[in-house]
């Protein structure tokens, strides 16, 4: 996608619409570097000056953050994204995998009445490379495979504000999963039991398997933490 130049009114609120178009469209990336303000200005016709308080007033919704001495990265997809990253950073690893257990459970509910044979394969393939980084032994590749599982499971309750809602979730669900992991002495948590009922429609044991999965990691999380206190 390209930038075009911005007419003469409102050019702060026109550059940032256009910034943030950028970066909804995916045309920059989640932590990709943004162009300099001297590029931007010339792609936009506009200041440096303009561009500086656009990239500002982005950096403050939580969209981007500015690197002193390095450049602009993209840190958020949404406004929402970016409070609920702000927010997030200073809550307990608790309160996120409370919240995190009442969306997935409810994801994994719906999912079993909605989902198509689409959804299915797509949940099937997200648990298979799960398993697989497990097995490989990476703890990064893992953190990534269970997120998107879970992200499989959430699009196939085809509820376009849970969708939006929990990827906006995201960014704090890597370092809760992370966390956890760590926190559970590298325990491993089977997921199979939330494909096979979403796969077989029935919703009742989609959502105990969910609620069971959250219910152990928060468990072995309150157990963690009382040794270590």
């Amino acid at each position: 996608m390209s930038l075009r130049t911005a007419q003469r009114a409102s050019l702060v609120d026109q550059v940032i619409d256009q910034l943030k178009e950028q970066i909804t469209s995916n045309s920059w990336q989640m932590h990709a570097k943004i162009p300099t303000e001297t590029v931007l200005a010339e792609q936009l016709g506009v200041g440096r000056n303009t561009v500086r308080e656009a990239v500002r007033a982005l950096t403050h919704a939580g969209l981007l953050e500015c690197r002193q001495g390095d450049g602009t990265y993209v840190r958020a997809t949404s406004e929402l994204s970016g409070a609920m990253l702000r927010r997030l950073r200073t809550a307990e690893q608790l309160e996120i995998l409370e919240v995190r257990r009442a969306l997935e459970v409810e994801a994994a509910r719906l999912a079993a009445t909605r989902r198509t044979d689409d959804d299915i394969v797509r949940i099937e393939a997200a648990l298979a490379e799960r398993e697989r980084a497990w097995e490989r032994g990476e703890p990064n590749a893992f953190v990534e495979a269970d997120l998107a599982f879970h992200i499989s499971v959430v699009h196939a309750t085809h509820n376009l504000v849970l969708i939006d809602l929990y990827e906006d979730f995201s960014a704090a669900l890597r370092a809760s999963i992370t966390a956890a992991g760590t926190s559970l002495n590298s325990t491993y948590i089977p997921h199979e039991a939330i494909a096979r009922a979403i796969s077989a429609g029935d919703a009742a044991a989609a959502e105990h398997a969910g609620h069971a999965c959250m219910e152990h990691i928060l468990i072995a999380l309150t157990d963690a933490q009382e040794l270590s206190a």
